[in-house]
């Protein structure tokens, strides 16, 4: 059944907004009685950040990814949005955490992901991701998805965003706008519709951790200042919870660890699940057989001792909270609204504390996880129906600026300057009869172009030759709504002019992305129908032999009715493959993907069990009787 577009259904397309998160990514569109989160054709409104590539090299995106994690821990991607624009030298020791492997690869050193010889990047990981998203919508709306906007964190960097942007291309979108997820939120709640207003939005999601200041004045939204790190989210909570659950196992089995990718993904679960059982409940019981470790753990964690663990973490976010508020020139009294974003403000000590600290109670009344991607939805009508409401002037979050002789750096546009914006500058040469000169682009706060991030370099050709400091060069900065860096530079006597639309260190160049675009459509472009009959058929190859291989190793734990179901839908599949009809192989898979949900779930209780007194763990993470209600939105 086709999603209800209300009064814009004469579109040819469905315009969304994303939320491509750390964890969970989920997509919005603007109906005629507001923005709704879309939901597939089995209710579900989130696709999960997993890629899984099993050793053929066909990827599997979202809920079955996450089931194949168990068997194929090495093949199966998570949190890939830590990554982004990211080299390996950023990654500290994350990296020793992860079931599978992270290299860096290319010139620039840029994270790649190493999957059965294969090398991935983060952006064609998360195009992956973009693309799921973009086929439930398409399938449930019976409409194309071709434009979208997408969020980032507010403290993303240029190379954050240009990989971002580099991964909706792809994943075959036209990036509208990159936004900034805390602007978002302000527009999900319509605070864009009062009059004047300090409003500070506190994101804390799966992998990130940012703070952003906002004034609203006469319809203009101002981003005054951000802060924010993004190496710390619930990903780190649950590593925490990991470590409690460690405590007692001595260093040698604590090493076997790393060489057990299956042991780390259970541990890892088990780490989150005890988390949000601790949101609703004041302890809960963590019981674990790692036996290929020789570690079995039967613990009872309470809430003081989750929260003490991650005490440290929380307070964190207060210093980059403290530090906005000094860069906006604001007190924490100056404050009039407090928005909360990210799933990890459900836990009842972050609620706590910023009630505590800004002295009032924050907006949850929008489910933390789904306003992003409403405010997204929000901008993306904007922009396409020519209604802009409210004026959004976001902030480039890093000083930029040239090197100057003698290895100093000259900075143009200053850290929190409102974007689009433009600054230029006078230099000169330093050398006698000097006929070019090169323009290095830095990133950052400190004075000296070594401490700083290297964006890019070009060279000005064609100075007539004159004695130094007589040349007058003009150095031009421009950074555009999607804060997309292009530097120039003039000499203003021969009018000889350079430029360059910087793409920072660790992104792709128009060339690498052109050439993934094309070899992605390569045999699209020769008979698109057929390849894709041809991939699904692949992918079904691959669900039929991880169904069998679940059946072999487990079957003798589920009920012989839930054995026949699989076994017939193993049947269906096989069936249905041996034909040409794509919708029916389609249906098939899906069919076979629900009935072996029973068996995944036996898998997962061979390594993990946590029990919640008088509560099944399914509903804690239902939310059952929470107190914490997600608005039930529905199309339709």
């Amino acid at each position: 059944m086709a999603i209800e577009l209300g009064t814009v259904s004469e579109r040819k397309e469905v315009v969304v907004g994303i939320d491509l998160g750390t964890t969970h990514s989920l997509a919005a569109h603007v109906r005629w009685d507001g923005p709704r989160v879309i939901r597939d054709r089995q209710g579900r409104k989130w696709v999960p950040s997993v890629v899984a590539i099993d050793e053929g090299g066909s990827p599997v995106v979202g809920q079955d990814a996450q089931a194949r994690a168990l068997t194929n821990p090495r093949g199966t991607v998570t949190s890939v949005k830590r990554f982004m624009g990211k080299g390996i030298e950023d990654l500290g020791e994350d990296p020793s955490r992860l079931p599978y492997r992270v290299v860096s690869g290319g010139e620039a050193g840029l994270v790649r992901i190493e999957i059965g010889g294969q090398l991935y990047t983060p952006q064609e990981i998360s195009a992956l991701v973009l693309k799921e998203v973009k086929r439930r919508v398409e399938q449930v709306s019976g409409l194309p998805v071709r434009r979208a906007v997408i969020t980032v964190p507010a403290y993303f960097d240029d190379a954050q965003r240009q990989a971002t942007r580099d991964a909706g291309r792809l994943a075959g979108l036209e990036v509208l706008r990159i936004v900034n997820e805390p602007t978002a939120a302000a527009l999900a709640y319509g605070l864009h519709r009062k009059q004047k207003s300090v409003i500070v939005v506190y994101d804390l999601g799966g992998g990130t951790f940012d703070v952003s200041v906002l004034r609203l004045s006469e319809g203009v939204f101002k981003v005054l200042s951000t802060a924010g790190n993004t190496r710390l989210g619930g990903d780190d909570f649950d590593y925490a919870v990991v470590d409690l659950l460690l405590e007692g196992v001595d260093a040698p089995r604590r090493a076997a660890l790393g060489e057990d990718p299956l042991a780390l993904h259970a541990l890892k679960v088990a780490g989150e699940r005890a988390k949000i059982a601790l949101s609703a409940e004041e302890s809960t019981r963590v019981q674990m057989d790692l036996a290929g470790s020789g570690i079995a753990i039967d613990r009872e964690v309470d809430r003081a001792t989750l929260e003490a663990a991650i005490g440290p973490l929380v307070e964190d976010t207060f210093r980059h909270v403290r530090f906005a508020l000094n860069d906006a020139d604001l007190d924490v009294g100056d404050v009039d609204e407090v928005v909360l974003v990210g799933g990890s403000t459900r836990i009842p000590l972050v609620r706590r504390r910023v009630e505590e600290v800004f002295g009032k109670k924050p907006h949850v009344e929008i489910d933390p996880d789904e306003v992003v991607a409403l405010g997204a939805a929000v901008q993306a009508e904007q922009l396409t129906a020519g209604r802009q409401e409210a004026l959004l002037l976001d902030v480039t979050p890093l000083s930029l600026g040239i090197e100057t002789y003698g290895g100093g750096a000259s900075k143009l546009i200053h850290r929190n300057t409102s974007i689009p914006c433009r600054a230029s500058e006078g230099f000169t040469t330093s050398v006698d009869h000097q006929t070019s000169v090169e323009v290095h682009i830095l990133q950052g706060e400190r004075e000296m172009a070594r401490d700083l991030r290297s964006l890019g370099r070009f060279r000005l050709r064609g100075i007539p030759p004159m004695s130094a400091g007589l040349p007058r060069v003009l150095v031009e900065f421009a950074i555009d709504a999607n804060g997309i860096l292009k530097v120039s530079a003039r000499e203003m006597v021969s009018g000889a002019l350079a430029s360059i639309e910087v793409r920072p260190s660790y992104g792709l160049t128009d060339t690498e992305v052109e050439a993934m675009i094309s070899a992605g459509m390569e045999h699209a472009q020769e008979d698109f129908e057929a390849h894709m009959l041809a991939d699904l058929k692949v992918e079904a190859a691959t669900v039929v032999r991880y169904a069998r291989k679940a059946l072999r190793d487990h079957g003798a734990r589920v009920a012989d009715e839930a054995r026949a179901g699989i076994e017939a839908a193993i049947a269906g599949v096989e069936e249905a493959a041996a034909g040409e009809d794509r919708g029916r192989l389609h249906d098939a898979i899906d069919a076979l993907n629900q009935a072996t949900h029973p068996i995944a779930e036996e898998m997962m209780n061979e390594v993990l069990r946590v029990t919640v007194t008088g509560r099944t763990v399914d509903d804690v993470l239902e939310g059952k009787d929470s107190g914490m209600k997600a608005r039930d939105v529905t199309l339709g």
